[in-house]
Order: C-alpha cells, then sequence, then structure tokens
C-alpha cells in the first residue's frame, strides 16, 4: 500500500448539487422571515450542505446519523439566520454543528428530538459522501473514532476543513494553545494506530 497524504483524504470542493436546488422553493414557500433571509439561506444550503454533510460523516461515522446532524444544526441556524453577519455564515453554522455534535448530539445519540418544523426536507442525492468510498477512508475514519471526543474535532477542523489554529480555536470556544496541544497528541495516537501504518500524517 503506497504512502499517501492526509491532503488526498480531505473534502473535495463542495459543487452546487442540482438535488438541493429544490430547498430555495421550499423555504420561500413555508418561510415567515423576510424574502432576502430566507434565499441567503437556502442558498447557503445549496451551496454548503454536501461539505457540511462530509464534516459531519467524519464526526459521527455514520450516513444517516451525520443527515440528521446536519439537518439539526440547521435548522438552529435558520431561527437566527437574520442575526447572522452576511460574510461570517460559515464560521456561525460550523460552531452550531460542532456544539450540536459535542452537546445533546453526543449524550443521547438522536433521542433528543428538535423540530425542524421551520426547515424543509433537503432532498436526498443518494450519493456517497467523500468518505464511503475508499478502503483508505474507511481506515482513517476508523482511526478518528478511536481518538478521544476533542481531539477528534480538532482534528476534523484542522486537516480536513483546512481551518487555521485561530479559527479552530474559535469554533471550540478555547485558546490557540489549546488546539496546538490536543491537535499534537492527536497526531501522536493517529501515528500509532495500526490502522494507518502507510499513510503520511502532517506534523502539528
Amino acid at each position: 500500500m503506497s504512502v499517501q497524504t492526509f491532503t488526498d483524504i480531505t473534502v473535495r470542493k463542495p459543487a452546487r448539487s442540482p438535488v438541493l436546488t429544490t430547498v430555495r422553493t421550499a423555504v420561500r414557500v413555508s418561510s415567515p422571515a423576510p424574502a432576502r433571509t430566507a434565499v441567503e439561506f437556502s442558498d447557503f444550503v445549496a451551496t454548503r450542505y454536501r461539505a457540511l454533510l462530509g464534516t459531519a460523516y467524519l464526526l459521527t461515522r455514520d450516513r444517516g446519523l451525520a443527515e440528521d446532524l446536519v439537518q439539526t444544526a440547521l435548522a438552529k441556524c435558520w431561527m437566527s439566520w437574520h442575526r447572522i453577519e452576511s460574510d461570517e455564515p460559515d464560521a456561525y453554522v460550523r460552531r452550531v454543528l460542532i456544539n450540536t455534535f459535542r452537546g445533546t448530539w453526543r449524550l443521547k445519540r438522536g433521542k433528543r428530538e428538535y423540530s425542524t418544523d421551520v426547515l424543509p426536507e433537503i432532498p436526498r442525492s443518494g450519493e456517497p459522501t467523500d468518505y464511503e468510498t475508499s478502503d483508505r477512508r474507511a481506515a482513517l475514519l476508523t482511526a478518528l473514532a478511536r481518538l478521544p471526543l476533542r481531539m477528534r474535532v480538532m482534528v476534523v477542523l484542522r486537516y480536513f476543513e483546512d481551518l487555521t489554529e485561530a479559527a479552530t480555536a474559535d469554533a471550540l470556544g478555547c485558546s490557540i494553545g489549546n488546539v496546538k496541544s490536543q491537535t499534537s497528541r492527536a497526531l501522536t495516537k493517529l501515528r500509532q494506530d495500526p490502522a494507518l501504518t502507510d499513510l503520511w500524517l502532517p506534523n502539528a
């Protein structure tokens, strides 16, 4: 098995998927919010859904749970979308996604239901995420699942979403120093994982 870099396994740039275009119409029809807010939100979902799903899949290691996690996070975001700065939606949605996963999602694994009446059902394409199509990626997912929760989140944000240490710290509400130390420990654990012996891992 040849050596492969982390970069080869990261999320590909999301394309605007035709299967999500109906979200725009559904939001406009069902939303009590101003039309401009609804359009901005539906455009964001259409553009970023697949990338969010990829992140959620890395965290949950389950397609169904990942879809539910994204749906829950987007429902929460929609309720306050009119207050989000137009140039910062990615950071806001990312924080909500991570906090949802770390909070009730981790503890109750879907036992707690969040109302998604305000959010249109997101069409399913049936297409696999970028992490369901490779044995090597499956091995990486297995190794990630063995990491403590906080370390796993940091690795996903730093090396799959390619966030800076500062942006990762902001998403998790911690210090940059904590990101550095936790990421270093996480990479050490991954290097020692037998499933990843042939996989090149970056330095922290």
